[in-house]
């Protein structure tokens, strides 16, 4: 049963992003939607693992506060964002789902 859950597990996050980004900014609005109230907006340059850009930088809510440069993993699981914010009519999209501290065992960032 437990090997089922993994894989099952393992399927479904193939569904979703996760990418490797750094924090390049807060986001300040006069209006914004209420269901950001209260929460931390940056935005977050999608990079490679060199830390060269890729993409179009995405805005994420922070929840973890990262730091100006920092690398970061955000998610776009937008249900889970959503959830987060306790709006499901939210237009919530990408979340900062950790702060990267180290490239590998031992090998800080």
């Amino acid at each position: 049963m437990a090997s089922f859950l993994f894989l099952f597990v393992l399927f479904v996050s193939l569904w979703l992003f996760m990418l490797l980004a750094r924090v390049e900014g807060n986001v300040v609005a006069t209006r914004k939607h209420p269901s950001f109230e209260g929460w931390r907006l940056v935005i977050c340059q999608p990079i490679d693992n060199a830390g060269t850009p890729e993409g179009a930088p995405q805005i994420a809510i922070d929840s973890h506060g990262a730091g100006m440069h920092q690398r970061v993993v955000i998610s776009s699981d937008g249900s889970e964002a959503r959830k987060a914010v306790g709006d499901p009519k939210s237009p919530a999209r990408w979340l900062v789902v950790g702060i990267v501290d180290e490239l590998e065992p031992g090998v800080p960032v």
